[in-house]
């Protein structure tokens, strides 16, 4: 079940909302039950492990807050909590690739490949192990209250607005609102918008776009325009992807009470990458910062450290995206690019340009990883960037290619995502003030959504994959 699907919208978000508020007592127990029945419509197995990440961090976060500060009992139960969490998500996520690069070394060395164990990767682990991770460390540090109920910090592990693939909530963020939260007509109204909106994001941009870039990156050999063409769909696709998902969970947030953080803040207006890391997938840069980078040293360890660090966590960061080197050499890009910044500061050249040159620099950057990010393999990474500068053999095909992508359609909804993509009020902010013509116009863009929606194929949402 996805939430842009019929099945969501007509009959699972109905009902919720009409048991939510038809029975306002035990609204955690009920949230909780219906977000086992939306991560279950996948696969029912898959629950288990949910709530087995859930009881780890819950018996171990309940042992730190009786535990005296300092005791052995006190950090045996944060290792606990640590290993066990990251052992689900490594085994689930990884050992496949450790497999695979094994055989390969195996292979290398004149060895006989070991057989693969072909695993399951669930929906949405690498959210839920970190969200539920973050209250083990967060009370053993004295950031967080312990929670007062198990079926509370279920309902906080697995509530279904931002359980597949975020944004990332932290306990201490959401305590007090899981015991007590505000309801009104106005917060239902705005989180209504917001969903909406987001809604329409994934439904008319980015899968309409989207159709764009997998004509490009699936092409046998992509003219130099088409290459650059492709590469701008994709960054709008997976901008619209992702944006419009955490529009649409902390608008479903707001429509059950609860207030989540914002996760994009017009991620290409950066004017470095620094920036961009401020406003891209706000949730995630920040669960690394608290909980890798510092512990890590941070900037407290002297210059080169600083850069040792920034570079491992995005690093780090890239391998949770996925088990590939793509992903790895994407953080590793990142990481260098974060520490250069660091490294020359105000003095660069690059820093005293003017801002929307710096913006459009940071703009082509990020296009360069996204194509490290869409591209399964190395090899197919390369390739295209040999296409993007005119370096690869043209074909016959690529005359075809052509026709194709450079549509009036086309090129109108390439031109409708940059205009909203480089908007500097994005959803999130319209939706605070909601008046009556602003109610009536996204009633008209759900309308034009839900119509777009029967007529498009099943398209799932990108950062579902994580």
């Amino acid at each position: 079940m996805v939430f842009s699907s019929y099945i969501f919208v007509f009959y699972f978000l109905p009902a919720v909302v009409f048991l939510y508020y038809a029975f306002p007592w035990k609204r955690n127990v009920l949230l909780l039950c219906v977000s086992y029945i939306f991560y279950g419509w996948w696969d029912p197995r898959f629950v288990v492990l949910m709530f087995l990440a859930t009881l780890v961090n819950y018996v171990c976060g309940g042992i730190i807050a009786k535990s005296e500060k300092g005791s052995r009992r006190r950090r045996a139960a944060l290792v606990a909590a640590v290993v066990l969490s990251l052992g689900m998500l490594g085994f689930f996520k990884y050992f496949m690739f450790a497999q695979n690069n094994l055989n390969a070394l195996l292979v290398f060395f004149g060895g006989t490949p070991l057989p693969v164990w072909e695993i399951v990767l669930p929906i949405g682990i690498s959210f839920f192990i970190f969200q539920s991770l973050s209250y083990s460390i967060d009370v053993y540090r004295g950031e967080s209250p312990p929670v007062r109920s198990l079926s509370d910090f279920a309902c906080f592990v697995a509530l279904f607005p931002q359980l597949i693939a975020g944004p990332i909530v932290r306990y201490n963020t959401i305590a007090d609102q899981l015991v007590e939260r505000e309801h009104s007509l106005d917060k239902f109204a705005c989180g209504t918008a917001l969903f909406i909106l987001g809604f329409a994001k994934k439904i008319l941009l980015a899968n309409t776009i989207g159709a764009v870039a997998d004509a490009v990156f699936g092409a046998e050999s992509p003219g130099c325009l088409d290459a650059w063409f492709g590469v701008c769909a994709y960054a709008f696709q997976i901008y619209f992807d992702f944006s419009g998902y955490s529009d649409m969970a902390i608008g479903l947030g707001r429509m059950f009470g609860f207030e989540f953080l914002r996760n994009f803040d017009s991620p290409y207006h950066a004017d470095s990458i620094t920036d961009f890391w401020r406003r891209w997938h706000i949730s995630l840069s920040t669960f690394l910062r608290d909980y890798l980078y510092i512990p890590l040293g941070g900037n407290r360890k002297g210059p080169l450290r600083t850069y040792v660090n920034l570079t491992i966590v995005m690093l780090l960061g890239g391998l949770w995206h996925g088990a590939s080197w793509v992903f790895v050499i994407w953080g590793a890009y990142h990481g260098l690019l974060l520490a250069f910044e660091r490294w020359r500061g105000k003095e660069s050249v690059y820093a005293k340009l003017p801002k929307q040159l710096r913006v459009g620099i940071t703009f082509v950057l990020v296009l360069f990883s996204w194509v490290l990010f869409r591209c399964p393999t190395l090899t197919g990474a390369a390739t295209y960037f040999k296409a993007m500068f005119g370096a690869s053999a043209a074909h016959g095909g690529s005359i075809l290619l052509a026709g194709e992508l450079y549509t009036r359609g086309n090129l109108i909804i390439m031109a409708i995502c940059a205009l909203v993509a480089f908007q500097r009020v994005q959803a999130f902010d319209w939706v605070k003030r909601m008046s009556w013509p602003r109610m009536l116009l996204v009633l008209v863009i759900f309308m034009l959504s839900l119509t777009t929606m029967f007529v498009q194929a099943f398209n799932p949402f990108l950062y579902f994959q994580f």
